[in-house]
Formats: structure tokens, C-alpha cells, sequence
């Protein structure tokens, strides 16, 4: 019998890759799994495709110094994946003024081997998405 419930897993490497790559705004290897398909909502953010995708991670982490770590991560059915970490933000004009964001990845997988992600959902705060350059 299958159940429909979430279990805890190992962090697969190619979610850290993805991780690292939006700390590091460089995309390649870590960008991989997106595709011109994929489609992220990011609070009431709506965007379509890697690119459109890398520019508004690019738009939103430029100004920053950050670095998200993973605290959690679970595997769900038909190729559901969630994800709870905490992100370490500071301006780069003010690197001594940190916050500490709570988010979660909800990444809904088109393909598992290599992955595909069709849709990523992030929640992200307490904060505003359209003002995470102003905290």
C-alpha cells in the first residue's frame, strides 16, 4: 500500500548545487535542473524560464551578501520535494547589519533522473519580497 506522505531525506546534491548557485549568482551547473519551461512563485512573484528566472535572482541577491543553508529536506509523491532552511542576508553597504530569513522550496519535479523542475514555489520572511534590498 502507498501512502501519501512526505519522508525525510538526505539532501541531494544537486538541490545544495542550486542553493550555492543562488548564494553565488552563478548559474550553470547549480541552474541545470531549471528549464525555459520551469515556473517559480516567489511570494506573489510569478516568473517563467531559467532566464527570466536567474535575472530575478539577480535583481533581488545582487545588492546582498547571502548564503541560505539547508535545515530540512523531504521527499513527497509524484516527484514533490520540500525544503526548510534559513537564508544570512546583509547588505554589501552594510555587512555588519544581518538578518536571518526562514524559507521553504516547495520544487515539483517534471522528471527525476536528472531532475527537471517543472514548478518551484518559495516562501520567504517574515519579509517583503519586493523590498529584501530595504530590511
Amino acid at each position: 500500500m502507498t501512502t501519501n506522505t512526505a519522508h525525510s531525506a538526505n539532501v541531494p546534491p544537486w538541490i545544495l548545487k542550486f542553493m550555492d548557485a543562488i548564494d553565488n549568482l552563478s548559474f550553470d551547473e547549480g541552474f541545470a535542473p531549471l528549464t525555459d519551461d520551469t515556473e517559480l512563485y516567489f511570494g506573489t512573484t510569478h516568473i517563467r524560464g531559467v532566464e527570466a528566472i536567474k535575472a530575478f535572482f539577480v535583481k533581488i541577491d545582487e545588492p546582498l551578501h547571502i548564503t541560505h543553508e539547508v535545515l530540512e529536506f523531504w521527499t513527497a509523491p509524484n516527484g514533490v520535494r520540500l525544503l526548510r532552511g534559513e537564508a544570512t542576508m546583509a547588505k554589501k553597504s552594510e555587512p555588519d547589519r544581518v538578518v536571518h530569513a526562514p524559507f521553504t522550496h516547495i520544487f515539483y519535479l517534471a522528471d527525476e533522473n536528472p531532475p527537471r523542475i517543472r514548478e518551484l514555489r518559495i516562501t520567504a520572511g517574515p519579509l517583503d519580497t519586493q523590498a529584501v534590498g530595504s530590511f
